[in-house]
C-alpha cells in the first residue's frame, strides 16, 4: 500500500512462503532488510536468497505456527519505577456485536473490505486510520495526535486510489470532521467502535454523504 515506505523494509507473512510469493517478493526494484513467515519452501529459499543482490544479507526468519499459543500472552511496557502489564489484544471483531448505524448498509464487497481494514487497524498505533480497498491496505495514518491527521495522512498515502476505498478507526471518532473528509474524497464506507458523545452528528454526515458505517462495540487503541 505504500511503495515509498517499502524500501528498505521487513516483510512480514502469516502463511508458508511458497515460489510464487518469494517471486513477488524479490521482484525488480525491491529491497527488503528481513523476512518473517511460519515456515519457507525449499524452492522459496532459493529465490529469496539469490534473486536479488539484498539476498546475500537479507535476514529469513521462521516463526513456526505462532497462532497455536498454550496461553494468552502478555503485553510489557517500560515506565519509570517499573512496568506495566495488560493481556494482548488478541480480539479481532464480533460478528453480533457489529451494527449498521447508516441508511445504506454496507454491500457485501464493503463488508470484506471494511472487516479487513478494521483487522489491520489492531496492528497500527493509535491513533490509527486505515484505508483499504479489494483487501488491500492502499492507505495507513498512524501514531498521530489527532484522529483527523491520521485520516489526512491515510488519505494523502492513498493517493489517488482513495476513492471508493473504505475506512477503518481504531477507536471512535470524537467529531464527525472525519466522516467529512471521508465524504469528500469518495470513501464509500466506514467502521469504528461508536460510543462517542458526538455519534448522532458522524451517523448524520455519513448519511449526508451516502457512506455506510459499521459499529463494532469494541476499539483496539494500540500504544
Amino acid at each position: 500500500g505504500d511503495p515509498l515506505s517499502a524500501f528498505g523494509s521487513i516483510v512480514g507473512l502469516n502463511k508458508v512462503v511458497d515460489s510464487s510469493a518469494a517471486e513477488k517478493i524479490a521482484s525488480p526494484d525491491t529491497f527488503i532488510e528481513a523476512i518473517i513467515a511460519p515456515d519457507y519452501e525449499e524452492e522459496a529459499l532459493a529465490i529469496l536468497k539469490t534473486k536479488q543482490k539484498w539476498g546475500k544479507n537479507v535476514r529469513i526468519l521462521k516463526t513456526g505456527d505462532f497462532l497455536a499459543k498454550e496461553k494468552k500472552s502478555l503485553n510489557i511496557k517500560k515506565v519509570t519505577g517499573g512496568i506495566l502489564l495488560q493481556e494482548e489484544d488478541e480480539k479481532t471483531y464480533i460478528p453480533h456485536h457489529l451494527k449498521t448505524v447508516t441508511q445504506r448498509p454496507p454491500t457485501q464487497k464493503e463488508k470484506d473490505d471494511l472487516l479487513f481494514a478494521w483487522i489491520v487497524s489492531k496492528w497500527v498505533k493509535s491513533n490509527a486510520i486505515v484505508l483499504a480497498r479489494d483487501k488491500t491496505a492502499i492507505g495507513v495514518g498512524a501514531g498521530q495526535m489527532s484522529r483527523i491527521d491520521a485520516c489526512l495522512l491515510a488519505i494523502r498515502k492513498a493517493g489517488q486510489r482513495v476513492k471508493d476505498a473504505v475506512l477503518a478507526s481504531d477507536a471512535f471518532f470524537p467529531f464527525p470532521d472525519v466522516a467529512e473528509e471521508a465524504g469528500k474524497r469518495g470513501i464509500t464506507a466506514l467502521i469504528q467502535p461508536g460510543g462517542a458523545l458526538r455519534d448522532k452528528e458522524v451517523i448524520e454526515t455519513a448519511n449526508k454523504y451516502e457512506m455506510a458505517m459499521l459499529f463494532t462495540g469494541m476499539r483496539h487503541f494500540r500504544h
